[in-house]
Order: C-alpha cells, then structure tokens, then sequence
C-alpha cells in the first residue's frame, strides 16, 4: 500500500446508454462499484468515490463536483481539488477489467517521473479514466473548466503528461482489451457476464 496515494472512482456519470445506473450494475455477481472500490482498496486505504453522495455515501467517501455537469474533467478535477496526496490514481466505474497489476505499474511509473499526468494510451487512444494525476493537474482542469472546456484529452501536453505507450503495455503483459468499458447492455453480454 502507498501511503502518498489517494484513489477515486468516478461514478457520476448519467449511464444514458446502459439505461440503468452502472455503478450497480453486477457483472460475475457483483456490482461494478463493488469491484473498483475493492481494486482501489488494494492500492491504498485513502479512497474515495466521485458522484452523488445521497447514492454512494454508504459505500466510501464521496466527492461532489465542484463543476456539476462537465463530465469525467469535473470529477478529476473535483477529486485532485479534494486529495490530500500527491499521486493521485482515478479510475471510472465502468471498467472492470483493470487489474491491480497494471495500476501498480501506472504508479511506478508516476513515481519515477514528474510528470502531471501518467496515462496509458491503447485500445485506440489516450485511457484518462485508468490514469495516474498529480495534484497539480487540478490548476490546469480547473482553468479549462472555468473557459467552458471540458474536453480532457487536449490537457495532455508532451511537457507534463507521460504517455505509456500500448506497445510498452505489452511488453509488459497488459492487453489493451483490459481498458474495456461496459456502456450499453451489449456490452455487458459481450464480457461475458
């Protein structure tokens, strides 16, 4: 367990194309919070859940959006604002296959770096939602937040962002198929639930 490490599950999303709320959808029996609370848990003790707190209180900590309705930037944003560590690993609720062994690389990999920002980029593009962030990263969300941005990929400049690579992913033994996300009732078939 590290302890200059928080982690938050970003869980306020509206889950529009699921058509129920995912983070309690159940895949091999448990709910997709469920999951990413105890993959969280196993990285450090300091976790928290970014969403409605009259929904996910019961469960961790939560953190409310500090810019309501911004999307996935307003959650890290709200979760960097509110962290007491440095490092700082954020992960959607909605995918369920990241193992622990990849986020201990990310964090090994943010820890030898100084990087604002470590994320993988596979599966077809930047993975901001299975990222490392330093705090610091908040000044810039915040900034693109207040100009009306809420687009996070063009936050991601070659001076402060560390990209790992799908090929070094690979060599690794990280398959891109685990950055997988559940957003529709297809989906969830095909993971085979």
């Amino acid at each position: 367990m590290e302890p200059d490490l928080s982690a938050f599950i970003l869980a306020g999303g509206k889950s529009t194309r699921m058509g129920s709320d995912k983070a309690f959808i159940l895949l091999d029996g448990r709910t997709l919070l469920a999951r990413m609370l105890d993959l969280a848990r196993q990285v450090t003790s300091n976790v928290h859940i970014v969403g409605d707190p009259a929904k996910f209180a019961p469960f961790a900590p939560t953190i409310d959006d500090i810019f309501p309705g911004c999307g996935p930037l307003g959650g890290i944003h709200a979760a960097l604002r509110s962290s007491p560590a440095d490092l700082n690993v954020i992960l959607a609720v909605d995918v369920p296959f990241v193992s622990l062994a990849l986020l201990s690389y990310l964090v090994s990999r943010a820890k030898n770096s100084d990087a604002a920002v470590t994320l993988p980029r596979a599966a077809g593009g930047f993975q901001p939602l299975c990222a490392v962030y330093r705090s610091s990263f908040a000044d810039a969300a915040e900034k693109a937040l207040r100009g009306g941005r809420c687009k996070i990929d063009g936050l991601f400049d070659q001076r402060n962002t560390l990209i790992v690579e799908e090929e070094e992913l690979e060599s690794a033994g990280f398959s891109p198929r685990i950055f997988r996300n559940l957003n529709t009732p297809e989906d969830l078939l095909a993971s085979g639930s």
